[in-house]
């Protein structure tokens, strides 16, 4: 069995779950029916299965390659693309006016999962293109947006980000690319960029890189800091190529994973670029695409997570050794230990899924409606959608290779390509540790409204499901009540960093806990006796409580984590 696209899951929790009805509810979206959504879907899920599920283990086997200063991307990658591009898919929630399909966020998101958890060496390629394409309709010019919308859109070209430096990392404000304005509305753009994904292809007509930079006299730190499109190919007006620009890709990453995706050092010496947005504006403009691929990320850990969920049930349903005492056929799923395994997996995946869909569902109608209370609850919901998703993609990916055990250490098998492949993603587009800091820092910043309105919700569902439920609608009371009393405890602290001592283990909690809120409204919906409710159940019963510890750690404060001197961690 090879990769098969989660549409019933997919399919119920939009309809049950997600509340992704009040989409269809708005005027913005008024068409995007969940029977319109069904057949988008399925058409999806073709892609997935038939196009791009056969590319997978091409892309590891035979990584991208920098040849003579050409990129060769892995055999079947380039069909592959034109598959994607030719089906609308990279554009399903672009703006019509450019090319694109005009519809939710969350469709794009279900969408994204299916093709992560089919290749997702390949499908970063499209995921970079979509964040780019947000930040330029909403950052810049109409010239620009006319000229590289439809490009990018339907495909012909493909778009990157250039953040990182070699001497700044995640500190974005110590980067030292310049630019200079050339007084023609052009800047020359010269700098090092590293970790740029997808850097090149051989596939796209042009590759367009969104690049920060610092101009002469601009401020120290982030405050100084600009954004700019700089093409591989110089566009003329009617979007004709013209010469090349000066840029180039310096080398490719030897990395643990993704090896059909080529992750360029980035050299511009004086490269054409063209300003997004205004001047010393720069953050504000790619925190736009950063938020867009921080949703992105969290559904490429999805995607694999639910991959490796696939194998590992095949395994375990194929592989003979021994007799559990339950089921006596000798089949590795029968042992108590396999299927806490397997469900472990199931209902984290199945958790992380609502958490995506949930936030895709938020940022859709803060876009359809322009209300506060939508805006808060998609900025609360995103960092734990990126943290949550990439660390359960690896936890997932992770106990797949111990179902497979042995066979799971042996590159064959595939088992381990997922665990490789994901495991940069709780890195990139802001680490899952500044996920956590943002949790606590800004999401916080508003006294805890948004949160505590999120969870007076879980109060009220937990309050309001049939007495039949009662068994897990006071697990997750409890459960509720130590997340509330730890972020109380987050908002009474006079020292940022006591917050940021417990900042993991604080969006675990949370992350858990709602989890566990998408686990109970599925068990209602399925009247408390179904598959779901049984899934809701394990979940309830053997990862909520995990919130207990979660809490006590993300409260305990600064004095363990100092308790040490660094000569001290370092000698013992």
């Amino acid at each position: 069995m090879s990769y098969r696209a989660p549409l019933s899951d997919i399919s119920f929790m939009l309809a049950n779950v997600v509340d992704y009805k009040n989409l269809s509810a708005t005027s913005l979206y008024e068409d995007a029916s969940l029977e319109t959504t069904s057949a988008i879907l399925n058409e999806a899920a073709k892609l997935a299965e038939e196009v791009l599920a056969p590319l997978q283990r091409a892309g590891d086997l035979s990584p991208a390659i920098l040849e003579n200063g050409v990129v060769r991307t892995s055999p079947g990658f380039s069909d592959g693309y034109k598959a994607v591009a030719q089906g609308g898919w990279i554009g399903v929630a672009a703006n019509q006016k450019y090319g694109g399909m005009g519809l939710p966020l969350t469709i794009q998101t279900c969408v994204n999962e299916m093709m992560n958890g089919a290749c997702l060496s390949l499908a970063l390629n499209p995921l970079m293109s979509q964040g780019q394409i947000d930040a330029i309709e909403n950052h810049a010019n109409d010239t620009i947006r006319d000229l590289y919308l439809p490009k990018l859109i339907s495909g012909e070209w493909s778009g990157t980000m250039n953040l990182t430096e070699p001497q700044a990392g995640s500190d974005v404000g110590a980067l030292t690319s310049k630019a200079i304005n050339n007084g023609d509305g052009s800047y020359s753009i010269t700098g090092q960029k590293i970790y740029i994904s997808w850097g090149d292809n051989d596939f796209t007509e042009n590759v367009c890189h969104l690049v920060l930079a610092r101009l002469p006299d601009s401020l120290p730190g982030t405050k100084g800091i600009s954004l700019f499109i700089v093409p591989k190919f110089i566009p003329n007006s009617d979007g004709t190529l013209g010469i090349k620009n000066n840029l180039r890709v310096v080398s490719l990453e030897h990395k643990v994973g993704l090896h059909g995706s080529p992750t360029a050092v980035m050299e511009y010496d004086s490269a054409k670029g063209w300003l997004v947005g205004q001047e010393s504006q720069g953050m504000k403009a790619m925190f736009t695409m950063m938020n867009n691929a921080r949703l992105g990320v969290g559904a490429e850990g999805l995607g694999v997570a639910e991959a490796a969920l696939q194998k590992a049930l095949k395994f375990a349903s194929e592989r003979k050794q021994g007799k559990s005492p339950t089921n006596q056929t000798g089949f590795i799923i029968d042992y108590a230990d396999i299927r806490r395994k397997l469900l472990t997996m199931k209902s984290k995946t199945y958790a992380a899924r609502a958490i995506c869909l949930a936030t895709a569902v938020a940022i859709d109608m803060s876009k359809a409606t322009g209300e506060q209370k939508w805006i808060t609850r998609a900025a609360l919901l995103t960092p734990m959608a990126k943290a949550f998703g990439t660390e359960t993609g690896m936890e997932i990916s992770d106990l797949g290779i111990q179902i497979h055990g042995g066979m799971g250490f042996v590159e064959e098998t595939g088992a381990a390509q997922y665990w490789r492949d994901v495991r940069v993603t709780s890195i990139y587009e802001g680490t899952n540790a500044i996920q956590a800091i943002d949790l606590v820092s800004r999401k916080l910043m508003d006294g805890g409204d948004a949160a505590f309105e999120l969870i007076n919700e879980i109060n009220d569902l937990c309050a309001n499901t049939p007495p039949s439920l009662n068994n897990l609608s006071n697990e997750v009371k409890l459960a509720v009540e130590a997340l509330t009393n730890a972020t109380k405890w987050m908002l009474s602290q006079d020292s940022l960093n006591s917050r940021l001592a417990g900042a993991t283990p604080y969006l675990e909690a949370f992350s858990l806990v709602l989890g566990a809120f998408f686990h109970l409204k599925s068990a209602v919906a399925d009247n408390g006796s179904g598959n779901y409710y049984k899934l809701a159940s394990f979940y309830i019963n053997h990862i909520l409580p995990s919130v207990a510890g979660s809490c006590k750690s993300a409260t305990a404060g600064l004095s363990d984590m100092y308790g040490l001197s660094a000569e001290e961690l370092i000698a013992i």
